[in-house]
């Protein structure tokens, strides 16, 4: 049976100008990956939304980063300013990773 480990994984639906600026936080935090997944549209407290592909000023990305668990909550402490004000919706969980050393 293959060695795992738990690690935590964060998602965070993101508008696209502020998905640099989270790319900072996580860097800061000593998070040394993540993965920016382009999304279509979606439905949320507010309505449904889609993106405009002919300005982009809707475009929103799913910010996706795994990291221990010291790192992950340094980039959560981070990011709770942001919450309200840029409308963030963040998950966090436990995954299995089988090459820990890379997060």
């Amino acid at each position: 049976m293959i060695e795992t480990t738990t690690r935590t994984r964060i998602e965070v639906l993101v508008d696209a100008p502020l998905a640099p600026r989270l790319a900072r936080l996580a860097e800061d935090a000593g998070i040394t990956g993540h993965t920016l997944i382009r999304t279509e549209s979606g439905r949320g407290r507010h309505g449904e939304w889609s993106e405009d592909l002919i300005s982009g000023a809707t475009a929103k990305y799913v910010f996706l980063t795994v990291a221990n668990q010291e790192r992950a909550d340094a980039f959560l402490e981070a990011l709770t300013p942001l919450l309200e004000t840029h409308g963030l919706v963040v998950l966090r969980s436990n995954v299995d990773v089988i090459r820990p050393d890379r997060f």
